[in-house]
């Protein structure tokens, strides 16, 4: 008979919680995945990500950068243009960015519809 006492349930590892915290909000993935190609103007990122607004993007990249996964460069112009790329330990989620997709091709059903 299996043990479901309090006592035999482990709790969830603190490294993956606060991974998920960040990760698991929506854009965060897919905002770092064009980082990791290039710094990028906050107008090319918008592009790049179809259905965010200007204000979740605003919002995520604030978050990013208080995580320490991103930098703010501000290139005074004229005109004032705003580029973001990703510090030493952003671009350090690579390697498991790219084994969740490959495993998101692997074992996720397609999305149906839009796409390039």
């Amino acid at each position: 008979m299996a043990d479901h006492s309090e006592g035999a349930c482990r709790r969830v590892d603190v490294g993956i919680s606060r991974v998920f915290e960040l990760f698991g909000k929506r854009w965060t993935g897919p905002i770092v995945s064009v980082l990791l190609q290039r710094p990028v103007h906050f107008a090319e990122l918008r592009r790049a990500i179809p259905g965010i607004s200007e204000r979740m993007l605003s919002d995520r990249l604030t978050e990013l950068g208080a995580a320490g996964l991103v930098i703010r460069e501000v290139d005074e112009g004229p005109p004032l243009r705003v580029a973001y790329r990703l510090t030493e330990a952003g671009t350090a989620m690579e390697p498991a960015l790219k084994e969740l997709g490959r495993w998101a091709d692997t074992y996720l059903a397609p999305e149906t519809g839009g796409g390039c």
